[in-house]
């Protein structure tokens, strides 16, 4: 098994168990943290897949910016873009409360929708990655 491809599964397996703690996270009702949890997991499935064509250090969060780096080498995601900017909104917002107008806090915001909403994008980058990493 070559580095790049043990350090692109390393990304890949904490990518998959945050997706499945989303998951827990909306069966008990904390939406927010579901919201976040999805983000982990885009970002880590993406970083795993740039590691595994040799990117050496990643240093952002927004999965908008990682699939655009991406989108020059794999052109199915860029029908991605709109997960994408959902996942980038609840980066902050879904855990400070400073991140949200108003004087509500992140789990009196975030909604039931919102989650699923989230994981199903979560699931949907991690899916297209887990196929391109095992190509």
């Amino acid at each position: 098994m070559s580095g790049n491809l043990n350090e692109a599964l390393r990304w890949l397996k904490p990518a998959e168990k945050d997706l499945t703690s989303a998951k827990n996270s909306l069966e008990s009702g904390d939406y927010e943290w579901a919201c976040f949890q999805s983000q982990q997991s885009a970002e880590k499935a993406l970083k795993s897949f740039l590691y595994l064509k040799g990117f050496r250090k990643i240093l952002t969060h927004s999965i908008f910016e990682l699939i655009k780096e991406i989108g020059d080498l794999e052109i199915g995601f860029k029908s991605l873009k709109k997960a994408a900017k959902v996942l980038d909104s609840v980066y902050i917002p879904a855990r400070y409360p400073n991140g949200i107008a108003g004087e509500l806090a992140p789990f009196e915001y975030y909604e039931k929708e919102d989650a699923e909403e989230c994981i199903n994008y979560a699931g949907l980058i991690l899916e297209e990655v887990k196929k391109l990493i095992k190509k």
